[in-house]
């Protein structure tokens, strides 16, 4: 079971705890499909994100995920935290849909797109 699976699980349990529990941003404002995250920097305020569930099997987000494990662990209660700057989710955030959009015009005929990500490895440290 890869980092993605082991979160996703983890908060697929924690999430029917929460229901009560979160009332400003509740589970109900999430759609099918997406999971709610925060993202931010030591230095810098968190903000909400909701993605598609899709990005924690991408490459990517997958090494966001790690760095979330190294900081806080697997065990996060809530709204998993992904720590680093804004901005760069955001940029990844972006990757991470062109990718996605691209693949989906080109039928995903072409894997080229898998090896354009290895000089990013280490970049989301702030």
């Amino acid at each position: 079971m890869g980092s993605g699976e082991k979160i996703l699980k983890s908060v697929h349990s924690n999430r029917s705890n929460n229901v009560k529990s979160n009332s400003k941003h509740g589970i109900k404002d999430v759609p099918k499909g997406c999971l709610a995250i925060k993202v931010g920097s030591k230095e810098e305020e968190k903000q909400r994100f909701v993605v598609p569930v899709f990005y924690f099997n991408h490459p990517l987000f997958m090494q966001l995920l790690r760095e979330a494990e190294e900081e806080y662990g697997f065990e996060q209660k809530g709204t998993i935290t992904i720590p680093c700057h804004v901005q760069v989710f955001r940029y990844v955030q972006d990757m991470i849909n062109r990718e996605r959009s691209v693949n989906y015009h080109n039928n995903h005929h072409d894997h080229r797109h898998n090896q354009s990500h290895n000089h990013l490895v280490g970049c989301f440290r702030a």
